[in-house]
């Protein structure tokens, strides 16, 4: 666990961490004093002798000149309250240090992780659920927070049981030796009866938590379906168990967390109980006489029984979640894609030679493909579902990289260190658009330079600005989740401006007009040939209507490529 939460910090993080530990320290020293301090005030103070008979009480006495012994009494408890009131101070600040640590580690994970999905390369990233990865970022990040919380407080807390445990061994090591034996035996009950079960509930949080978020991510995907099939009862009893599944394991692992609280406080007072009966019984009288010994225990006893407990629970919490380590921990270890930023210049021919692709070495999609594709040129990919067309496009713009044999452009073969400027110069359309719950200008500069006249241009050549003005509230129009608020035809038009406002030289059409009726798809194919003149065309495409003007036409079946 060591290991992979230190992979997780970064130099600067380890720095604050060392300044937390030794902080931590400081606030041990600080509570064993407050609980040592105690003992000679309640002593003094019962007895005003004490005063006489002690040597460093009389040392203080006679330096400050105090006039009586109350005096010195009253001075002895303001300076212990001052002291007290430093002591909370200090504790505020150092949990105020802690938060900011901890809780300042959720901000660079979750971003580290959305970096890191985003660095994927796009193979890697359709092997993924959407829905986990949301999870990861959203819930992982802020339970492996309150894990590294639950660490640094155990190391906090160590230091104080050790400090003030010292002290009272110093004071009676016969009563403080039985006591941490009984203590010790309790404890072994607890972590080995009571922490293996938060543990396991951390397991089975997570994976109810997986299928809560993978429910929720398929219905709102699917809400349209779901009403007409009027299937919700079975949505319905599979997000409940999902949900219950998830709420049980919280509602256990909440329960089982204040268990070692009022187990160890229920010892504490049985234990302080039974130094008043060992007292009584060993010396036959009252107690007025070790009256400060038992302060200093109870007081001792009293700080802690807090930190025992919440040593307890931390580590129980750390058990409940181990698991969001994992993940993050693995998703982190992803190699990303480590991409350059050479130019290529794109004048003359793309060439794919001797290509072949597979999603592994024992599945290949395509063997042995070679093509001209010239700039300017219109070409088709048809075939079979599953034949492999779209594999075959996302190779030529540079979205997968294939197991042998390479594409160039005028000569310069694609790789890590120019394959961004071959994507930079591809404008996609693909056969389920997507808008997000923006504007339509929004929706069409996304990931770019907003440019207004830019927008209403490749709108006006998509055909859809009239319409949005007269319409609607023109690139202002909100298009819902999805682009719920516009029909087939209209988001198309956006797709195709979208790809447009980039200024690509190559224009890729994946199955585009395959869900629209044939008079729109004819009136937008009329208008991508035409915005496509001095452009690289590449249409994906079941429909022959589709691609009738195009120079070529290659099939692929067998994993080979023919020319029609």
């Amino acid at each position: 666990m060591y290991k992979k939460l230190s992979s997780l910090l970064t130099k600067k993080d380890r720095k604050f961490l060392l300044f937390l530990i030794i902080f931590s320290v400081l606030i041990a020293l600080i509570e064993t004093i407050g609980v040592a301090a105690i003992m000679p005030f309640i002593s003094v103070a019962s007895d005003f002798n004490m005063i006489e008979s002690n040597n460093y009480y009389k040392i203080f006495y006679n330096f400050f000149e105090f006039k009586s012994n109350v005096d010195f009494v009253i001075v002895f408890g303001c300076l212990l309250i001052c002291f007290y009131i430093i002591r909370g101070g200090l504790n505020i600040l150092y949990f105020y240090f802690l938060a900011k640590f901890s809780k300042g580690r959720t901000h660079l994970l979750a971003f580290r992780l959305f970096e890191n999905y985003l660095g994927m390369n796009y193979h890697q990233f359709i092997s993924r659920n959407s829905s986990e990865l949301s999870k990861l970022i959203i819930n992982e990040t802020q339970n492996l927070t309150a894990m590294l919380s639950a660490v640094l407080l155990m190391i906090s807390e160590v230091f104080v049981v050790m400090f003030i445990y010292s002290a009272m061994l110093y004071i009676n090591w016969k009563i403080t030796l039985v006591m941490t034996l009984f203590l010790t035996l309790n404890a072994l009950f607890l972590v080995k009866k009571i922490s293996p079960i938060i543990k396991n509930q951390g397991t089975i949080r997570e994976e109810y938590q997986k299928n809560f978020f993978e429910i929720l991510n398929s219905t709102f995907g699917n809400f349209k379906i779901i009403k007409l099939q009027s299937n919700d009862k079975l949505i319905l009893n599979r997000f409940n168990n999902a949900s219950y599944g998830f709420s049980k394991s919280g509602i256990i692992n909440e329960t089982l967390s204040h268990f070692p609280r009022v187990f160890l406080e229920t010892l504490g007072f049985g234990i302080i109980a039974s130094v008043v009966v060992y007292l009584v019984f060993r010396y036959e009288s009252d107690i007025s006489s070790s009256l400060g010994v038992l302060s200093m225990f109870i007081l001792g006893l009293y700080r802690l029984m807090p930190s025992s407990n919440r040593l307890l629970s931390s580590y129980n919490q750390i058990l409940y979640y181990h698991k969001s380590l994992d993940l993050i921990h693995n998703d982190l270890m992803y190699d990303c894609e480590k991409l350059g930023d050479e130019k290529v210049i794109f004048q003359k021919i793309i060439r794919l030679n001797n290509l072949t692709f597979g999603y592994s070495e024992k599945t290949k999609v395509l063997e042995n493909i070679n093509l001209d594709i010239k700039k300017g040129e219109k070409i088709a990919f048809v075939g079979a579902s599953g034949s492999g067309k779209s594999t075959m496009v996302d190779i030529i713009i540079g979205l997968f990289r294939p197991l042998s044999g390479d594409i160039q452009i005028d000569g310069i073969v694609i790789n890590e260190s120019n394959i961004k400027s071959l994507r930079k110069k591809v404008g996609y359309i693909p056969q389920s658009v997507y808008l997000f719950d923006g504007t339509v200008a929004e929706n069409i500069s996304f990931g770019l330079e907003y440019d207004e006249l830019k927008i209403k241009e490749v709108l006006k050549r998509s055909k859809i600005l009239n319409f949005l003005e007269e319409h609607q509230n023109g690139i202002n129009t909100f298009v819902g989740e999805g682009g719920i608020k516009l029909s087939g035809g209209q988001k198309q038009r956006i797709a195709i401006a979208r790809a447009l406002y980039q200024e690509p030289e190559i224009l890729v059409l994946d199955e585009a007009t395959s869900a629209l009726d044939e008079a729109i798809e004819k009136e937008i194919m009329d208008e991508i040939y035409n915005i496509s003149k001095d452009k690289t065309l590449i249409i994906i495409a079941h429909r022959l209507s589709t691609i009738d003007r195009c120079e070529k036409v290659y099939r692929i079946e067998n994993k080979k490529l023919v020319l029609q």
